[in-house]
């Protein structure tokens, strides 16, 4: 039953029962207070010129003329 909908609903109630109705809020909480918010979030110029710089950088091959 592993990987499908019924064995993820099992594996919640079974870690509702041996840690608490709250589990999922608990560890939800832990990873939004880990966050320090770092990256782009904390240098808009940075990402400005990053953006920038990736926008140039086409993916595309160049038309060659027939």
């Amino acid at each position: 039953m592993a990987g499908t909908k019924q064995g993820g609903q099992a594996a919640a109630r079974t870690n509702k029962r041996k840690y608490g109705a709250d589990f999922y809020a608990k560890i939800g909480a832990k990873g939004g207070k880990l966050g320090r918010t770092g990256g782009f979030y904390a240098n808009r110029e940075l990402a400005r010129i990053a953006g920038a710089r990736g926008g140039r950088i086409s993916r595309r091959s160049k038309k060659v003329a027939a």
